[in-house]
């Protein structure tokens, strides 16, 4: 449900792509219309207690640091110290939440279930943003997108996919720098998110979901099935934060009753609880900031 679709059925790649532009006609044809269509037995879905706070997302890295700066350079976000040994980039717009690097010996496996779509204005802004990537240390990808796709897709210094849509996308119109954040996932996954973080659907079509902060900020968006295999423990996830005056242990039980599990990741003994979504997708619940 992004706007390049690494997958196929959203707004821009697709299917064995990297799922984040997987639109199907229907939905392309919904947003050239500017309609988003919502199943009317879902707009409901979010009353489940007081939802958590999307703190940050969190990038496993080889060189945090060199990571951090790529992605500074690029967002134009300033930079400081993770308590965890990594760095952190503070949002300079709307986007409402930090980007974390943090230090892993882990392998990069395969396609990551999630990606930045990054948007453009025009034409030679969409160029001028890939040409900074480039210098910044970004490298072009094939994963499959085909020559008369306007999005461009690209790779971080480790490996990481994005993408830069091109303009005139409806879906991201509104949006900033950062449109989107495209997974692979299930209409179940876009539901359980919809009530955890009390962010309304603003797609839910075809098995496609999308959700966007009363606030503004990007959209994440799940494309659907098929879903990609899980290979591991995921590159990217989120790290959450309870709402005011509700303590670590009553928000992680609020999760678990919509639909989260408990994982071991390895983790020992922290101060923070590794979950998983629906789909398999590991998160983290801080204690409260």
């Amino acid at each position: 449900m992004c706007g390049c679709l690494l997958s196929s059925t959203l707004p821009v790649v697709s299917n064995t792509r990297m799922r984040v532009t997987r639109l199907t006609p229907t939905i392309l044809q919904g947003r050239e219309k500017g309609v988003l269509p919502i199943a009317g037995s879902q707009r409901s879905e979010m009353s489940s207690g007081m939802p958590s706070q999307l703190f940050a997302l969190c990038f496993d890295a080889d060189e945090p640091r060199r990571l951090a700066q790529f992605w500074s350079g690029l967002l134009g976000w300033e930079t400081t110290d993770d308590p965890r040994g990594g760095v952190v980039l503070l949002p300079s717009d709307d986007t409402g939440f930090r980007i974390r690097f943090l230090p892993t010996q882990a392998r990069k496996l395969g396609q990551n279930r999630m990606h930045f779509d990054l948007t453009s204005t025009s034409l030679e802004e969409q160029q001028q943003t890939v040409a900074k990537a480039l210098r910044l240390g970004a490298q072009h990808i094939d994963i499959g997108q085909l020559p008369e796709e306007g999005h461009v897709v690209l790779a971080d210094p480790e490996g990481n996919e994005f993408c830069v849509i091109e303009p005139g996308n409806n879906f991201l119109a509104d949006c900033g720098f950062i449109g989107a954040l495209a997974c692979d996932g299930s209409q179940e996954v876009g539901y359980f998110w919809s009530k955890a973080l009390g962010w309304p659907l603003v797609w839910d079509q075809d098995q496609e979901t999308a959700i966007r902060s009363p606030d503004g900020g990007p959209k994440i968006t799940w494309g659907g099935p098929p879903l990609m295999p899980k290979t591991g423990r995921n590159r990217l996830h989120f790290d959450l934060v309870p709402p005011v005056d509700v303590d670590q242990r009553a928000d992680v039980d609020r999760l678990l009753s919509i639909g989260a599990t408990r994982v071991d990741i390895g983790q020992g003994e922290v101060s923070w609880v590794v979950l998983a979504d629906p789909d398999g997708n590991e998160f983290c619940v801080l204690t409260p900031r």
